[in-house]
């Protein structure tokens, strides 16, 4: 294969004007054709040219790809549950980068009435807060919603509330400080989607 011909993933997003999960999106829709070399994609130039023409008529072309049924159905909605505003502002920004949907909640009670008026695919939520704490969270919200999948992130981990989440099904449970990869992976896997590695990771 030659080079001019093939497209690496960081070239894929800086053609197309989209973020790596958009990318990985099309991969799993079978919109744009990818070759795996090692950790790596290449894409086919040409491939990527005739599916932009192909897609033009309904997306309106590129600037249209992110959000769009064309790229593998509606955008994943998370509900992000922390009291602390500086938590809640960066993981909102992170993930609406990241192409999500994103809601935040600053308590429980908050989080339960977004829930009973929104559908989310994820509830990423704090264990300590004042009032209603984040497992008190999850059980409620699992009443509303039993498959609702969960991430928990906790400055304060303890042998029996790790037991309880565990119990409780939960997808995912981060200490803070984490790394903002490290949330983006665990919600990948949480949605049942490609984790993002090193070609193109944040």
């Amino acid at each position: 294969m030659s080079d001019e011909n093939f497209l690496t993933t960081e070239e894929v997003l800086d053609y197309l004007q989209v973020n790596l999960r958009t990318v990985y999106r099309l991969i799993k829709a079978g919109k744009i054709p990818a070759v795996r070399v090692g950790r790596q994609w290449r894409f086919r130039k040409r491939d990527i040219d005739a599916w932009l023409e192909s897609s033009r008529p309904g997306l309106g072309g590129p600037g249209s790809i992110m959000g769009d049924d064309g790229a593998g159905g509606e955008r994943p909605r998370i509900l992000v549950v922390d009291d602390e505003q500086a938590v809640r502002d960066l993981l909102s920004k992170t993930l609406t980068m990241a192409d999500y949907d994103v809601d935040a909640a600053d308590d429980g009670p908050s989080a339960l009435d977004k829930m009973r008026a929104v559908e989310y695919d994820l509830l990423i939520t704090d264990l300590k807060m004042p009032g209603m704490d984040g497992l008190s969270v999850i059980r409620e919200a699992r009443k509303l919603a039993p498959d609702l999948r969960v991430i928990i992130i906790t400055g304060y981990s303890t042998e029996a509330s790790a037991i309880e989440a565990i119990n409780l099904g939960v997808s995912g449970y981060l200490t803070k400080p984490f790394r903002l990869p490290r949330i983006l992976a665990a919600a990948a896997r949480a949605l049942g989607e490609p984790v993002p590695t090193a070609d193109g990771a944040a």
